[in-house]
């Protein structure tokens, strides 16, 4: 009987532990339910983990913003404006520079250009001295000052006077009918910078100046008094280039040379050798002679004396 009894109890251990077993695998997945109380109302709701909150400093934050297409050019502001230039596609400083009569260090200075050799299309280029406009702005007022119309009695004085002066005191030509035709408007003389026969004449849409025939070597001469601007190869047609300065009207150009005797910031006298004749950038040896007047090409027959 005791055995019997030890068996029973065995069996009996046995069906409980598989009750227990069955009593814990039938507990819900998930979390566990909890209890709240509010309000003398109770609710069951699962327990959520804490999820940790993002730092605003650190999360990307959604604007509804346009999208930025880039910054501003340099004085976009000012483009259109006297004085101001908007780059185009194939631009250079030097090329620029050339068509407005300036030095490409100037316009460098003025706009504050760390690298010259990079400018952006559309960016906008001051290319006249800011004293200069500056000039411009204050002889305004003047300007429309003396177009006023004078009072009855400033008009009878001058009148009066006019009649009681002598017709000799009155000036027969005009100063510009006094002047030689191979004397600039600001009574400049400019000489030939080669004595080599002319190839081709000066045509604004094909050939801004004269090309002079010549042999290699032969001397390349400044046609007046100047400052060298620029003196190297950079501008595309042109080849071994020299450029001068002679005051704030007027440029030359030499193009096509061989050899360059100048360096830029130079004084050069007119007369005085320049550069070397040559073929760089062209099919032939030749000389290629610009006058710019404020940057803009003229014909240099205009302002040459006549050859004997």
């Amino acid at each position: 009987m005791k055995l019997l009894s030890g068996r029973q109890s065995l069996m009996a251990m046995c069906a409980a532990a598989v009750c227990l077993l069955v009593a814990c695998s039938s507990r819900p997945l998930g979390p566990i339910p909890v209890e709240d109380r509010v309000a003398g109302q109770s609710s069951s709701r699962p327990l959520q983990k804490a999820q940790p909150q993002a730092s605003s400093a650190s999360a990307p934050v959604a604007t509804s913003s346009p999208v930025s297409m880039g910054p501003a050019m340099p004085s976009s502001e000012n483009a259109g404006k006297p004085g101001y230039y908007s780059v185009r596609p194939g631009d250079t400083l030097t090329k620029i520079a050339l068509d407005h009569g300036q030095a490409w260090r100037d316009i460098a200075k003025w706009n504050g250009l760390d690298n010259p050799n990079v400018i952006e299309v559309d960016q906008v280029l001051r290319v006249a001295p800011p004293a200069l406009e500056a000039a411009n702005k204050q002889t305004k007022p003047a300007v429309a000052q003396s177009q006023a119309p004078a009072s009855s009695s400033a008009t009878n004085t001058a009148t009066s006077t006019a009649s009681n002066t002598p017709a000799a005191n009155t000036p027969n030509a005009s100063p510009s009918a006094s002047t030689p035709a191979n004397v600039s408007d600001e009574g400049m003389a400019f000489a030939w910078p080669h004595p080599g026969p002319v190839l081709a004449g000066f045509d604004e849409a094909k050939n801004k100046g004269l090309d002079f025939a010549g042999k290699a070597g032969d001397p390349v001469m400044a046609a007046a008094d100047g400052k060298v601007v620029y003196s190297g190869s950079g501008l595309r047609g042109y080849g071994n280039l020299v450029i001068l300065k002679h005051n704030n009207t007027y440029l030359t150009a030499y193009a096509h040379n061989q050899t360059l005797l100048v360096k830029e910031d130079q004084n050069v006298t007119k007369g005085q050798r320049i550069a070397e004749m040559g073929s760089s950038d062209s099919d032939r040896v030749k000389l290629h002679f610009e006058i710019r007047k404020q940057g803009k090409p003229v014909d240099p027959a205009k302002l040459l004396p006549a050859r004997p």
